[in-house]
């Protein structure tokens, strides 16, 4: 059986030189075996290897691991890293920081889920601040959370209208008033959207799909024509 290193060891101050090259392997297999034996002994000597590996870790597998690791380790010592990658200029660093966040679950972070990063320009980077802001929200700025979504109402494509879409169902009832102006917008796709929308928000079993394609379908034709 391994040994498994207390975080409270005096080895903690000096990660295995082993595994912080195993971190940066080639072979994603062998990345993949690095992340895992991190959470499994968790050293917070290596937390800033875990944190700057996310940043530019390309195996999705590998990156939920890595984040994994992360959970593992005292939040005191990851999220102020986290939250100092989101002001990093690499899109990758502020999206994986922002669905480490989420999962560590610190309400305290709440702050730091800017309007920026709601609204990035980088589609990944604003889906990971949806989602980690409707997990971080405190309960009295879900109205404004929801308003402030349902702003982006018809952004994307179906992945990113469905994370949206999504988000917003997560906020409950709350986002009644958001969707009724979605509803009126003058732009098919945001309507369109809008009713996939709460359509989910009634039955979490419907259908997505036909809405986004009657938008495309709107855009594609005018609104004269459809």
């Amino acid at each position: 059986m391994q040994e498994v290193v207390p975080v409270n060891s005096p080895h903690t101050n000096s990660p295995d030189a082993r595994l912080l090259d195993a971190l940066g392997a080639g072979n994603s297999s062998t990345r993949l075996q690095a992340a895992l034996a991190a959470g499994t002994r968790p050293d917070p000597g290596l937390a800033d290897a875990l944190v700057a590996r996310c940043a530019i870790e390309p195996d999705f597998f590998v990156r939920d691991m890595l984040t994994w690791a992360l959970t593992r380790l005292p939040a005191e010592i990851t999220v102020p890293r986290l939250r100092a990658e989101l002001r990093s200029e690499r899109a990758q660093a502020r999206s994986q920081a922002l669905h480490t966040l989420s999962k560590i679950g610190d309400r305290e972070v709440w702050p730091a889920i800017t309007r920026s990063l709601l609204h990035d320009a980088d589609d990944e980077v604003a889906r990971s601040a949806w989602r980690a802001a409707v997990v971080l929200v405190p309960a009295g700025e879900r109205k404004e959370l929801a308003a402030d979504l349902a702003a982006q109402l018809g952004r994307g494509d179906r992945t990113v209208r469905l994370s949206l879409s999504r988000a917003l169902v997560a906020l409950g009832d709350v986002i009644e008033p958001a969707l009724r102006s979605g509803l009126a917008s003058a732009d098919p796709a945001v309507r369109a959207h809008a009713r996939a929308t709460e359509r989910l928000l009634r039955d979490p079993d419907a259908g997505f799909a036909p809405d986004v394609d009657e938008a495309k379908r709107v855009a594609a034709l005018g609104p004269d024509r459809a």
